[in-house]
């Protein structure tokens, strides 16, 4: 292992510990009562090197969400160039939801607790509205690269995914989402519904 490569392990643990202890102390004594300066203390840094990382208590606490859309999207830029959009979309979500499925424990209980957080905190609540608005921008040029025309077709597209993530995934509730299997399977339900209820070639 290289000197670069152990101090970004460094800094990876940092952030992961960071995050960790906000989403406990946000569990634990609310979002609002909870300072920077407690989640610092609870990881021995200082809130200068919170700060290194996160802007604010709010990215901290969208943090989960913010690395599994980037997860999402690394998963769709590899999708092969003949699929179409989506069901490169589908199967990037298919891939994402494996990975974390399969993952570490304690990366699956990180994203249970920052779902949490966003159910009990209508602050988090409106920042991931946010996220997703921003996200669903990013997957509208995906598809419109892959079709080849930014129009209202391409939007259309981009509108049925993030609807169908919505039915199948966003509106389980955090007992359902704690078994990942059921979530997998309520998830391509309704993927099989968008092939049912769509002609072929619907997404071209």
């Amino acid at each position: 292992m290289t000197g670069v490569g152990l101090r970004e392990r460094k800094k990876l643990k940092t952030r992961v510990a960071l995050i960790d202890a906000a989403l406990d102390l946000f569990l634990e004594q609310g979002y609002e009562s909870t300072t920077i300066d407690q989640i610092a203390a609870a990881v021995d840094v200082s809130p200068r090197t919170f700060f290194r990382y996160f802007g604010s208590k709010e990215e901290v606490a969208l943090a989960p969400a913010t690395d599994a859309q980037d997860v999402f999207l690394s998963e769709l830029h590899d999708r092969p160039g003949t699929e179409s959009p989506f069901t490169a979309l589908a199967q990037a979500m298919r891939g994402a939801v494996a990975l974390l499925r399969d993952g570490e424990p304690e990366d699956k209980q990180r994203f249970l607790k920052a779902r949490q957080v966003v159910e009990a905190t209508p602050t988090i609540f409106a920042g991931q509205m946010r996220l997703m608005l921003a996200n669903e921008r990013r997957i509208l040029e995906e598809v419109a690269r892959r079709r080849g025309a930014d129009d209202l077709r391409s939007q259309f597209v981009t509108a049925t995914f993030t609807s169908t993530i919505r039915v199948g995934f966003e509106n389980c509730t955090v007992e359902e989402l704690s078994d990942l299997e059921g979530m997998t399977k309520r998830l391509e339900d309704t993927f099989a519904l968008v092939d049912d209820l769509m002609t072929p070639d619907w997404d071209r």
